[in-house]
């Protein structure tokens, strides 16, 4: 579904990513692991098209997307191809209500009766229907988490893509969200994740990319990561 070969990119003058490779075929969880610094924000802002670039492109290598070449496509075509994103940091709209949030973004290219409305998603974060009238602003952390993967949910994408995914939030916000993730993985989505938390995408995921300033060092099953201490000490800092 995803593969990026090769892929170069960085910001002005400055090269972030030098050799980056990883590829998310449908129905799998893979995460994008390695210390703060190495290029795993720089790699989604290379896959969703949201780089400042030369000649509309990455540097170099390419970013495809059901075989086809999306490397130079703007942001909203990137996503229009079915995936959904959950920045770093939320972004949600802060004048916005949780359901203007949510409404927002909604959108569904497929055959047949969408997946995702906002009954689904009230369904998955019973707390969002609670505070559905409240501004952005007004959200805690873990509730502004919640309205932003709702947010992308609602454009019912065929990939999800979520950047630090529980960063920061109380443990209890966190176990919700890993179980979410865990239904969503249970009912076949797609998902490109980043987290620190190791023993959580342990459980979770199918396969892990492990990078090392902004070149793919590792790739591998749960289990081959588990039986791998080296690359953990090296490259994780566990």
């Amino acid at each position: 579904m995803l593969r990026l070969d090769h892929v170069a990119a960085g910001y002005g003058g400055s090269q972030v990513l030098f050799d980056l490779s990883l590829e998310v075929g449908p129905g799998e969880v893979v995460t994008l692991l390695g210390r703060n610094g190495m290029g795993k924000t720089t790699t989604v802002r290379a896959i969703m098209g949201l780089l400042p670039s030369v000649g509309g492109r990455i540097w170099g290598g390419e970013v495809r997307i059901d075989g086809a070449v999306v490397s130079g496509l703007p942001p909203h075509r990137v996503a229009q191809r079915g995936l959904g994103l959950v920045p770093e940091g939320r972004q949600v709209f802060q004048t916005l209500t949780v359901e203007e949030n949510l409404l927002a973004t909604a959108a569904h290219r497929g055959p047949g009766a969408p997946r995702w409305t906002l009954e689904a998603v009230y369904a998955v974060f019973p707390r969002l229907r609670e505070r559905r009238a409240n501004p952005g602003a007004k959200l805690s952390g873990g509730e502004q988490q919640m309205v932003a993967i709702g947010r992308a949910l609602m454009t019912n994408p065929r990939l999800l893509i979520l950047d630090e995914a529980t960063e920061g939030l109380a443990p209890l916000i966190r176990a919700e969200i890993w179980s979410v993730l865990a239904g969503l993985k249970a009912e076949g989505q797609a998902i490109l994740l980043i987290d620190k938390n190791l023993s959580a995408v342990l459980r979770l995921a199918d396969r892990h990319t492990v990078i090392e300033k902004g070149r793919t060092v590792w790739t591998g099953t749960s289990a081959a990561l588990e039986a791998a201490p080296e690359i953990r000490d090296t490259h994780l800092h566990l």
